[in-house]
């Protein structure tokens, strides 16, 4: 029998193939090798691909959503066995990213690591053919990964077990209980008044952690956010317009399918929480909308929806940018503007330039509005959502109209 790890190879090859019959046959010949030894160099062929990646500048939920985007919720789960083991092959690890693993229930449940890859098929209930098509299918995915930027040092690099500074965990457990409210309450009222409360903490948050930090800036972190399908341009530009009113820059990866976001603790605190409480409100909008449009339009619910989307973003976009000057105006009069307003333009600055930094060359795209019945429609959503306040930053603007045709920034 051939070596297994040229078996594994051939069968990697065929996969990335347009040629189906091919792809079968060299996963036949997995099928019928020795199950013991199969198992054993496809599970240290998924660790090691996984390592591979870190220095590359993945983390372990960026990993773990672009193989639920192009495999499936169950090649996931294995995934999540695979970051699992991989994290016994580290002494020690910052503790976000024992985070990330505890948010995708990354633990090791197998006993025997002889057995794991025939205990995890028997668990999700798999024929062994189906079981292997699948290791093959996420190995896949992870050996085309190409590199990204590296926004935090992974286990092993050097400060990548540096302490971390105050989380504000309790302020953002707090932030996140008062959005979950305003998404789920039937009353407009009541979410306004919930989700304003919840601005207005993460502004005062953002703030006092300018003015504690009395030592020199470190550099600017970042975040990636997904922005998959369906309306995955109308997602990167609600991205985008969050971070900008929040001194942060984003960079969108449509192909990857996911935007990054650069900027300090506080304020990617605020465009995380945002952004996902906001796109939970404009789908839920986006769906009301739609009902209410059927009984007197025949047109394309997609090219509707997009429109609605997208002139959501950008009019959410104006709305926080303005808040947040009011919040600066604020805070200036309060703590003396000589002492706020410099350090948080030098933010600005070093948010610029480690953007320019990580992402030369940087394009931007034109967005093309069908549906003028959705573009209305979403802009009328957004000023009803109250954004009463977001982190402090001054104004930066896009460089085109408000309107169809619209493009997006960084």
């Amino acid at each position: 029998m051939p070596d297994v790890d040229a078996l594994i190879s051939d069968a990697l090859a065929a996969a990335r193939g347009t040629d189906v019959r091919l792809a079968e046959r060299q996963l036949d010949r997995l099928v019928v090798g020795d199950p013991a030894v199969v198992d054993a160099a496809l599970v240290a062929r998924l660790t090691r691909a996984v390592g591979r990646l870190w220095p590359r500048g993945w983390q372990p939920v960026d990993v773990a959503r672009i193989v639920a985007r192009r495999t499936g919720a169950r090649p996931a789960r294995l995934l999540a066995d695979v970051l699992a083991a991989d994290r016994r092959g580290h002494a020690a690890v910052p503790a976000w990213w024992d985070a990330q693993l505890a948010a995708l229930d990354a633990r090791v449940w197998w006993d025997d690591d002889a057995r794991h890859l025939a205990d995890w098929t028997a668990r999700e209930r798999l024929d062994r053919v189906t079981a292997l098509r699948e290791v093959v299918e996420v190995l896949a995915v992870l050996d085309a990964l190409p590199p990204v930027a590296v926004l935090r040092p992974p286990p092993g690099a050097a400060g990548a077990t540096a302490p971390p500074g105050p989380s504000g965990s309790r302020m953002l457990d707090r932030v996140r209980a008062l959005l979950a409210k305003a998404e789920s309450t039937g009353y407009p009222a009541e979410a306004e008044a919930l989700t304003a409360k919840a601005q207005e903490l993460m502004a005062r948050h953002s703030i006092d952690r300018v003015l504690l930090d009395t030592g020199p800036a470190d550099q600017p972190g970042g975040v990636r956010l997904g922005t998959d399908p369906p309306y995955a341009g109308a997602k990167a530009l609600l991205v985008q317009e969050v971070a900008m009113a929040n001194r942060c820059a984003a960079v969108w990866s449509d192909d990857l399918g996911f935007s990054t976001v650069l900027g300090f603790p506080a304020d990617l605190d605020a465009v995380e929480v945002l952004y996902t409480s906001l796109l939970v409100q404009a789908t839920s909008a986006m769906l009301r909308g739609r009902a209410e449009r059927r009984a007197t339009s025949s047109r394309r619910t997609r090219e509707y929806d997009d429109s609605f989307l997208h002139a959501y973003a950008l009019r959410i976009g104006e709305r926080l940018r303005a808040a947040t000057e009011r919040t600066s105006r604020e805070a200036a009069q309060a703590e003396g503007g000589d002492r706020l307003l410099p350090v948080l333009a030098s933010r600005s600055d070093a948010v610029r330039q480690r953007a320019e930094t990580l992402f030369p060359g940087v394009t931007q795209g034109r967005l093309t509005i069908r549906d003028a019945e959705g573009w209305s429609s979403g802009t009328a959503a957004a000023d009803r959502a109250v954004l009463e306040a977001a982190a402090a930053r001054p104004s930066r603007r896009l460089r085109d109209g408000r309107g169809p045709g619209a493009r997006p920034g960084r």
